[in-house]
């Protein structure tokens, strides 16, 4: 009887040693899964590539932004800066009605002349044109100043129409539409049309013609 009692307690050691264990095993494979050589607390690996990837990844799609972004103003700025946009005769209606009425006053009093008035009108045009619009009308009024003495011819000329076809800063482009009236004393009087090219430049807070061509 004895001899079963330690039979029996010999089993039961024995068993309870092997559960033991068991769990020693077990614990130790937890610890050694939770803090193997391949983790750390941030979530990555030994070899840092877990954690480096992403800042990876953010530092490329920051590169492309800002080329994407460079891209893009650069566009913007070429299409602000096309001869389309830099025109302020297609934006900027004040500017282009002030040199529309100044050419147009400018023209009319120029091409205006009576036989009694031609130094007034000699006097206006050294007022309004300058450049190569003085030096070609000096050159040729000698010769309308004596056709008008001679003839008794006046002239009034009335602008039909002046569009501005380019306007920048100091610089303006404009077509003009003119009615002109010859009357010769003792004759009835003539009505001609006629379209020029004017090109004017901004001086002194007025607006100058420099260049008229016929067209």
């Amino acid at each position: 009887m004895s001899t079963d009692v330690e039979a029996e307690s010999a089993e039961s050691a024995e068993s309870t040693q092997s559960t033991q264990s068991t769990e020693s095993a077990a614990d130790v494979g937890e610890i050694e899964e939770a803090d193997g050589p391949d983790a750390h607390e941030d979530g990555t690996d030994a070899s840092g590539t877990g954690g480096r990837w992403p800042r990876v990844v953010a530092a490329v799609l920051v590169v492309v932004l800002l080329a994407a972004g460079g891209t893009l103003f650069a566009k913007g700025r070429q299409l602000r800066d096309t001869p389309s946009t830099s025109n302020r005769a297609l934006t900027d209606s004040g500017a282009t009605t002030r040199v529309a009425g100044d050419v147009s006053n400018a023209l009319g009093k120029v091409f205006s002349y009576s036989p009694q008035a031609t130094a007034v009108t000699k006097e206006s045009a050294k007022q309004l044109l300058a450049g190569k619009a003085l030096q070609q009308y000096a050159a040729l009024f000698g010769q309308v100043e004596k056709q008008a003495a001679d003839q008794k011819l006046t002239l009034t000329t009335h602008v039909v129409r002046a569009g501005v076809t380019r306007l920048t800063g100091d610089s303006a482009h404009l077509l003009v539409f003119l009615d002109q009236v010859y009357e010769r004393e003792g004759k009835p009087a003539t009505t001609a049309a006629a379209q020029l090219s004017v090109t004017a430049r901004l001086r002194d807070g007025h607006w100058t013609v420099v260049e008229i061509t016929s067209r």
